[in-house]
């Protein structure tokens, strides 16, 4: 089964959620632009982490844009997630 699921693109979720994300630094924070796959397009998806305190803190990043390239759509999350830190700060963690 895995042989014909990879051959009609059905393992492809599962291929992009194992890639390996590097993250945007900004402002001590890291950004993981991670676009999702929905249906034919990618949704604008990601998460913000910064260390406080010896503890990793966690926002996730979720918009209803879609694009129809993934690039497109990690490029507009690094946007947006960096307005959201300029206007929370450390706040978007509450």
């Amino acid at each position: 089964m895995g042989f014909f699921s990879k051959l009609f693109g059905l393992d492809r979720e599962q291929e992009q959620s194992e890639a390996v994300v590097e993250p945007f630094d900004y402002q001590g924070f890291q950004i993981y632009a991670e676009a999702k796959a929905v249906s034919s397009q990618f949704q604008v998806n990601g998460r913000i982490c910064k260390e406080i305190d010896g503890e990793l803190k966690t926002h996730d990043f979720i918009r209803s844009d879609l694009f129809m390239m993934p690039e497109d759509a990690n490029e507009v999350m690094l946007r947006k997630a960096r307005m959201f830190i300029d206007q929370m700060g450390e706040g978007v963690f509450d």
